[in-house]
């Protein structure tokens, strides 16, 4: 049976990709959140991950590489009412929108992150991305990687994001539940989801995720700061799942002092204001 947010778009995923576990997990997701379609907008940068969106029958808006989380802010910022979910990979996300992640969880922007975590550049054939494991020799680098994996988790815990999460491709139910959680959370939230890319690398397989892999355990105490840095630092014998980091403070909607109250397409803007401020811009230098 199929999911109401299916769409008729040929898919272009190679068959077996964690990919399509993720993208049942948002359909199921989407079901359980109870908005209309007109509701929700899904945005995504450039790579293999960044093609979900295309698969999900919601407003959709496709950025440049590494501009997703720029774009879903100023969404969110012109209509708060809009649930605003970016989901993209690990590459368009740490590597090229770097900068955009770091300064999103600062502003503490209302949009949920999922970010498509397979270590590799899948769409342009297996370059090593910012999460690759240091030695990792993939089909563009068979010397191996040099470089340290930035640790997104990590980084986001000591930004000051207040839902931090990980889930698994495998796993649908699993990171279904925590993709919910993160679109209810009222701030900046962030799922980064392990996701094996059969073609391109050959480490970071089911059956290494298998071993590696466990949950966090209920009596976790989320709001603890440094037991999550504890947990966001776990990396190849043991690798946590679940709910690390929970904190609440006000968001960037709430902050600022244009946001509140209508939605911009629901304002109304007197000719003579819009006239005024075209004159004031003619008569201005430069």
């Amino acid at each position: 049976m199929g999911s109401p947010f299916d769409t008729d778009v040929e898919n272009a995923w190679c068959q077996g990709c964690g990919n399509f576990g993720i993208l049942n997990a948002v359909k199921k997701a989407m079901e359980k959140l109870g908005r209309e379609k007109h509701e929700i907008v899904l945005v995504s940068g450039i790579g293999q991950a960044a093609k979900l969106p295309h698969y999900v029958d919601v407003n959709v808006f496709d950025g440049l590489h590494g501009r997703a989380l720029p774009a879903a802010a100023a969404i969110k910022m012109s209509n708060p009412a809009m649930t605003v979910v970016v989901t993209s990979g690990d590459g368009d996300i740490y590597g090229e929108g770097g900068n955009h992640f770091l300064h999103n969880i600062r502003r503490n922007v209302d949009i949920a992150l999922f970010v498509h975590d397979n270590q590799v550049y899948g769409l342009t054939k297996g370059q090593p991305s910012p999460t690759s494991d240091a030695g990792w020799a993939g089909s563009l680098n068979r010397t191996g990687v040099i470089s340290g994996p930035f640790p997104p988790l990590a980084v986001a815990i000591a930004l000051g994001c207040g839902f931090v999460a990980r889930g698994y491709a495998a796993d649908v139910e699993f990171t279904a539940d925590l993709m919910l959680q993160a679109i209810r959370f009222k701030g900046f939230a962030l799922v980064d989801i392990l996701q094996p890319c059969i073609t391109y690398n050959k480490k970071n397989t089911y059956q290494w995720y298998g071993r590696m892999a466990y949950k966090i355990l209920p009596e976790h105490d989320a709001t603890d700061r440094m037991k999550a840095f504890a947990l966001a630092l776990e990396w190849e014998e043991r690798i946590p799942l679940g709910v690390l980091y929970r904190s609440v403070r006000s968001t960037f909607e709430e902050m600022h002092p244009a946001i509140p109250g209508p939605p911009l397409h629901a304002r109304e803007t007197l000719p003579a204001t819009v006239q005024e401020m075209l004159r004031k811009r003619t008569l201005t230098p430069g």
